[in-house]
């Protein structure tokens, strides 16, 4: 077992350095625990301020900000291999040491004012305070409410320090250049930011959610036979909506053909209910869509609806995060029955996006790690068959960046070979706008995608902010969200 130094503050720690602590006691890790100085203590403003938010939000759970009584101390009998100094104040050693900065501060007290001034935070673990060894750029989800913000940033804290000991234990930690001096920046000033950035941003939000619908995406779909969005790098023009009747919305559009036919295969989901089913569109012999119908529907969300053929069969694997499996599914009647064969993944696994390629296949998703977001941190598993077993990639996770861990449509196979992913960008919040990274490395050790190039949402689709890109054949489809009013409430018996 890897012996670890974990260094906390004598006084003022916080639940998320317990995470660690935590999670680390359940890996193969030998951990010690000492005390560091006292941490710098968060004005009372601060905790009040973010308590009430949670409630506001019906956030009854214990937060990863929240500040506990102490962390007992550990012992232990070997010398340490690493140590982790959790607390941003530990007293210099010979031992391996590994201190995570926020945006270049030492205090986690720092990342109050970034989130609450609407800024995105940057996480960097750094290597005997010089190395950068690891970075994360946090998803946060809710921007209109800062403890949520918090919350989102604090759980990356954990995922990236985890990620950072299990690279070190395995010998593969990666030199990311070097640091530069760490801010003296504690967050003081979190009440200023809060009061003229925070608050007029919650109460924006407040007013959107009275008028409009919290999220509603339309489907957008053209038939064309020359280059599409992949080649152009832009949106461009022909594109047509699939129509809704405000009370539900689809979003998620896979294109399929099968013989000879198109098939569009959207999540449809009803405002009133509050989960989503799959359906299929049909198209009419003069390419006019018709009303979607329900072809497969579950007790949970269901979402992404990505079909493949395979060997003659017609496979579905869909988004059911909610149910924590990703399951298979194989057409029994196509398009209209669905059974499902197998679960490939245990967990909360989003937009899970099948390759083959190299011999194997591959499943790049995003996994909600415990708390936090659920789109900025990649994982990619691998199998020899399709119904696997499916084993984690060495290298989980892969990154922890909002702007390109979450796949937002199946894989591109361009000129010359090339293998492109669409990736959603969260830089604007979920939905902000899409890219495209070009897979540049796979195997077994090593999971390389290029930056993504942004896609340029010019031309005549209304709803710039998109995340989903699909195409078949000469069937190209997207998505973006609408603002559509509040009305009164229609739903359509499955």
């Amino acid at each position: 077992m890897l012996p670890i130094d974990v260094v906390v503050p004598q006084r003022g720690p916080r639940v998320w350095q317990t995470q660690i602590i935590s999670r680390l006691d359940m890996g193969n890790v030998d951990v010690a625990v000492l005390h560091a100085p006292p941490a710098t203590p968060w004005p009372i403003g601060v905790n009040t301020i973010l308590g009430l938010e949670r409630r506001l939000f019906r956030r009854f759970d214990r937060a990863l900000a929240s500040p506990v009584a102490e962390i007992p101390a550990r012992v232990r009998a070997r010398a340490p291999a690493l140590r982790l100094d959790l607390s941003g104040n530990a007293p210099p050693s010979n031992v391996p040491t590994i201190t995570l900065r926020f945006d270049r501060a030492n205090s986690d007290l720092a990342t109050a004012r970034t989130v609450a001034l609407g800024d995105l935070p940057v996480l960097e673990a750094i290597l005997d305070g010089k190395t950068i060894v690891g970075r994360a750029l946090p998803m946060v989800d809710r921007r209109e409410a800062a403890s949520l913000g918090v919350e989102d940033v604090l759980a990356r804290a954990v995922t990236l320090i985890l990620s950072v000991v299990r690279a070190f234990a395995e010998g593969r930690l990666e030199d990311m250049g070097t640091v530069s001096s760490a801010s003296d920046d504690s967050g003081e000033g979190f009440l200023a930011a809060y009061l003229s950035r925070a608050l007029p941003r919650l109460g924006r939000e407040a007013l959107r959610r009275v008028r409009y619908r919290q999220a509603h995406w339309r489907v957008g779909y053209r038939f064309i036979d020359g280059p599409g969005v992949a080649e152009t790098g832009r949106l461009g023009t022909g594109w047509a909506v699939l129509p809704d009747a405000g009370d539900r919305f689809y979003a998620d559009p896979f294109a399929v053909h099968w013989q000879g036919q198109p098939f569009l295969f959207v999540e449809d989901y009803v405002h009133a209910v509050g989960k989503a089913v799959i359906s299929v569109v049909s198209f009419t012999d003069d390419r006019k869509p018709l009303t979607p119908r329900v072809v497969l529907e579950e007790p949970h969300h269901l979402s992404y609806p990505q079909v493949f053929e395979r060997d003659g069969t017609l496979w579905m694997l869909p988004e059911a995060s909610t149910s924590s499996r990703l399951t298979l599914y194989r057409a029994a009647e196509f398009p209209d029955k669905w059974l499902p064969v197998a679960t490939l993944v245990e967990g909360e696994i989003s937009d899970a996006t099948l390759l083959d390629h190299g011999g194997s296949f591959w499943l790049f998703a995003t996994r909600r790690d415990g708390y936090g977001s659920t789109s900025d941190t990649m994982v990619v598993f691998e199998a020899a068959t399709l119904l696997g077993p499916w084993r984690e990639h060495a290298a989980n996770p892969i990154l922890i960046d909002r702007r390109r861990a979450r796949p937002g449509g199946a894989f591109i196979r361009g000129r010359e070979g090339r293998l492109l992913l669409p990736i959603q960008d969260g830089t604007l919040g979920y939905g902000g706008g899409l890219g495209l990274s070009e897979l540049v490395r796979l195997d077994a050790t090593t999971v390389h995608l290029s930056d993504p190039r942004p896609i340029l949402a010019d031309g005549d689709w209304p709803y710039p902010q998109i995340h989903t890109l699909n195409r078949s054949g000469s069937l190209e489809v997207i998505d973006g969200i609408a603002a559509v009013p509040k009305r009164p409430e229609r739903s359509r018996v499955s």
